[in-house]
């Protein structure tokens, strides 16, 4: 056969449980195949497995997002009244409810927590799977679900990994036409995990794969792990979410109490007043302004009166940029109309 990669599901693994030895039990899949480690092959395990192997349960799946979470990057409200929050989780990655998950979880009703170490727990893995088949040049990656911006779907990706390469840096080399690359850096980590996801699936319940043929990208050594694959500070383009991005220009922080005062953007369609009220509510949100300014809400204006006639352009322009979030235009009345006791603010939908 020529080269190439194979990807087999470890079929016939036992459920895992709290204190399980988990790379015994994948050490039992593969020789229950049939099948052995050779040098160069690659481990994948699901996070869910490693986590339940961990004993990392909670009973209750909002304290356990709140402590996994670092800082919130987006936040809609689910039509059942539950807030659904995309952040940065304790593990590293940006995820929808830092990665804590009610699926395959047996008959039990708690969650399940993302070890907050995955590197780590490759690392141990990598060291007793290492043992027990005498080979020095092996891979493992901690593989999860997430979905992607710009993209429909979930795939998993790399949560951890040892003895990988986890990317593969082209930088500085050329093309096939000898163009010079100058961004090109493929995420090895990433792709393994999601090859070894069409073979585990979530449906069927197998949590391992094991990988053959990656070459050189397989070392053995434990170094950088999939962590540094987190992309977060100066070169994080996207660090917040659009519609937050403009509230947290106006001081609405994402997961902060004033947000969720103010109202949180629903998943689905809203009504024009329902969004309109909440940039209302945004603009308003400054504690240093005068509390006597005022806004009358109309069917195509927002009129904003009363108080301290600095204070009430302050509210003004709050408001534009706050209906900008909530995806409309406006602007205000012509100038000959400063010097009024009122500022209007026309609006329309972008």
């Amino acid at each position: 056969m020529p080269d190439g990669l194979w990807v087999v599901a470890l079929t016939g693994m036992p459920e895992v449980r709290a204190g399980d030895d988990l790379a015994a039990l994948v050490a039992e899949g593969v020789r229950a195949l049939g099948l052995t480690i050779d040098e160069g092959d690659v481990v994948v395990v699901s996070s869910k497995v490693a986590s339940k192997a961990l004993g990392l349960v909670a009973p209750d799946r909002e304290s356990a997002v709140a402590a996994a979470t670092v800082r919130v990057v987006a936040e809609r409200a689910m039509a059942d009244g539950r807030v659904t929050r995309v952040v940065e989780s304790a593990s590293g990655p940006v995820m929808a409810a830092a990665g804590v998950d009610a699926s395959n979880t047996g008959a039990s009703d708690s969650v399940l927590l993302l070890p907050t170490d995955p590197d780590g727990v490759c690392a141990s893995l990598l060291a007793a799977l290492q043992r027990d088949f005498d080979v020095t040049r092996l891979g493992v990656v901690l593989s999860d679900t997430s979905g992607r911006p710009w993209r429909e779907g979930q795939v998993d990706f790399a949560l951890g990994a040892a003895g990988l390469s986890v990317v593969d840096d082209l930088r500085g080399t050329v093309d096939a036409d000898g163009r010079a690359l100058a961004v090109t850096t493929r995420a090895i980590a990433d792709e393994v995990a999601a090859a070894a996801d069409l073979v585990k699936g979530k449906v069927e319940g197998v949590p391992v794969a094991l990988v053959r043929g990656l070459g050189a990208f397989v070392t053995g050594l434990v170094g950088a792990g999939a962590r540094s694959l987190v992309r977060t500070g100066p070169d994080d383009w996207f660090a917040t979410g659009s519609a937050e991005a403009v509230r947290a220009g106006l001081g609405v922080a994402p997961g902060s109490e004033r947000s969720a005062s103010v109202g949180i953007a629903a998943m689905g369609q809203e009504t024009v007043t329902v969004r309109v009220g909440r940039a209302v509510a945004v603009a308003l949100s400054d504690e240093a302004l005068d509390e006597s300014v005022g806004v009358d809400v109309g069917p195509d204006a927002v009129v904003v009166t009363g108080g301290d006639p600095v204070d009430r352009g302050i509210v003004a322009a709050r408001l534009g940029v706050a209906l900008w979030g909530e995806g409309f235009g406006s602007s205000l009345e012509p100038v000959a109309h400063r010097g009024s006791d009122s500022v209007t603010v026309r609006v329309w939908v972008r």
